[in-house]
């Protein structure tokens, strides 16, 4: 009997758990909720989705900093490399599970070539997009932020408009001009195709003297931004990605015109719609003004009312 009694009390030895075996499960716990936090870490950095619960999957994309083009800018500049925002995009494209992208600027500029391949890129996406520009979209930031099928500022931040500047050896020679003169003009008549605002207007805000120190042309704030067409609206966070649930929701794929096309449709309705409504305010301060004048003649006597018409007291 007693040697029963011991195998059975070894038994139940062996079966309560140890104290490592308690700290291997209680690690396996913590590990699992560490490996979950990571992995929805990395997701956040591979894919940009930040909110996978959301009511639309929607890809976020910065460009922050100095766009780097061709040449290697130094390691203590933040910067947006073209070569990792361009198969990013391609990406979002084929990417079902993405509805939309948001496309976050801060940028001082950079490579205009490099700028201005991505800004083609996000305008010939059928995806809906919406760009913010918060803090500043300066230099070639501006064909980014107006890239988007829609456009938004927010009242702080600042938008630089200047002609097209090259650093290095430069040769004194006309071929130099007249690169630098289509290169401009590649910039202008994509803002313009792509925006509200006309290629004089755009010129003579680049060309504009007097309030750059070191340069010439012109800095906008986001409501000058938007009254001058540059920008389609004024607004936040929310603003944009409530824009953007309303373009997924309403399946509205609006297609970018060919360079044939002088403007898409929908920039040139809100255009209409902007001009129709200046000139109903010029008729209805015409017609105030008018009725004010006859009220005044009235009272003064130089009108009368006779056989339901006005006649002057002279013709009386």
């Amino acid at each position: 009997m007693a040697n029963k009694k011991n195998k059975q009390n070894k038994n139940n030895e062996n079966t309560k758990p140890t104290e490592n075996e308690k700290n291997t499960s209680e690690t396996g716990e913590n590990g699992d909720e560490k490996d979950t936090a990571d992995s929805r870490n990395q997701m956040i950095i591979d894919t940009g989705i930040v909110a996978t619960n959301a009511k639309h999957a929607i890809h976020c994309l910065t460009v922050i900093g100095q766009i780097e083009g061709h040449y290697i800018l130094p390691p203590q500049n933040k910067t947006t490399k073209y070569e990792h925002i361009i198969p990013a995009l391609v990406a979002i494209e084929q990417d079902p599970d993405i509805e939309g992208l948001l496309i976050i600027l801060n940028t001082v500029g950079g490579d205009v070539e490099a700028g201005l391949a991505i800004s083609e890129l996000i305008a010939g996406m059928k995806k809906p997009t919406v760009s913010i520009v918060v803090g500043g979209g300066h230099s070639i930031g501006v064909p980014l932020a107006v890239s988007a099928k829609h456009s938004f500022i927010v009242p702080s931040a600042t938008m630089t408009v200047h002609p097209v500047r090259m650093n290095g050896m430069l040769l004194g020679i006309p071929q130099t001009l007249s690169y630098f003169d289509r290169m401009q003009e590649r910039i202008i008549n994509f803002v313009t195709k792509n925006s509200g605002m006309s290629a004089s207007r755009f010129k003579e805000l680049m060309m504009k003297k007097d309030e750059l120190v070191m340069d010439v042309g012109s800095v906008l704030d986001g409501e000058t931004a938007v009254k001058e067409g540059l920008i389609d609206g004024l607004g936040g966070l929310s603003d944009a990605v409530q824009c953007l649930y309303d373009m997924i929701e309403s399946g509205e794929e609006e297609k970018r015109p060919s360079s044939k096309k002088k403007g898409s449709a929908k920039k040139q309705n809100i255009k209409e719609k902007t001009r129709k409504n200046i000139a109903a305010r010029k008729t209805e301060e015409i017609d105030e003004q008018r009725a004010v004048s006859l009220l005044n003649m009235i009272c003064s006597g130089d009108l009368i009312y006779e056989d339901g018409k006005f006649i002057s007291a002279e013709e009386q």
